[in-house]
């Protein structure tokens, strides 16, 4: 596939001004952890605490996704790759528009995450760790998924014979174990408010 006669074209709308008007500062907070870690719990109660604080938002879910815009992929390393990819690149246009973009997804290699960072301008990527131990999250098991990978249903499933690559220097690290979720998603906005994302309080 060439690229060779397709060109950008520039509009005179900017992603300035679209964060002007937004009053805020455009960014991907990328929630990431192992499956039943609280990654769409929390990312759901920021969303929440920054729609009430009039902000503009969006929430990628890492199964809402798989319905429609990536269902044709499955769960090979390869096809881990391609669904990150995309949701990077329309994570990219989100910021681009503006917008604080949350997304839940386990994401388990830290070179597709740091593909991501790369699509965006610096400080506009924000790495948001869920440090859940993999017994508390197997304890927990939300979608009974852990029980059906132990038992050979699910192949490739992270944290049991996929593995998770723990962040290095994530921006928040959020220990849904010793937090509610309120004190988790208010770390969050805390971050948000300090480093001038967010402009309330």
């Amino acid at each position: 596939m060439t690229t060779e006669n397709i060109v950008w074209h520039p509009h005179p709308v900017t992603k300035e001004n679209r964060s002007i008007q937004k009053n805020q500062r455009p960014c991907i907070l990328w929630f990431t952890g192992l499956s039943g870690s609280g990654k769409s719990t929390i990312a759901g109660a920021v969303e929440q605490k920054l729609y009430e604080l009039g902000h503009h938002t969006y929430l990628l879910d890492g199964d809402n996704v798989r319905h429609g815009l990536n269902k044709d992929l499955g769960f090979s390393d390869d096809d881990r790759v391609e669904n990150i990819r995309r949701i990077g690149e329309m994570s990219k246009l989100f910021v681009d528009a503006g917008m604080i973009v949350l997304t839940a997804f386990i994401s388990p290699f830290r070179d597709d995450r740091r593909m991501v960072r790369d699509l965006v301008e610096q400080h506009e990527f924000i790495e948001v760790y869920m440090d859940t131990p993999l017994a508390t999250c197997e304890l927990r098991d939300p979608k009974g998924l852990y029980k059906k990978a132990r038992a050979g249903e699910i192949k490739n499933f992270t944290g049991v014979d996929s593995e998770y690559e723990i962040p290095e220097t994530p921006e928040v690290i959020v220990n849904a174990q010793e937090l509610n979720i309120e004190q988790c998603a208010d770390k969050v906005i805390q971050y948000l408010n300090a480093n001038t994302i967010i402009f309330s309080q």
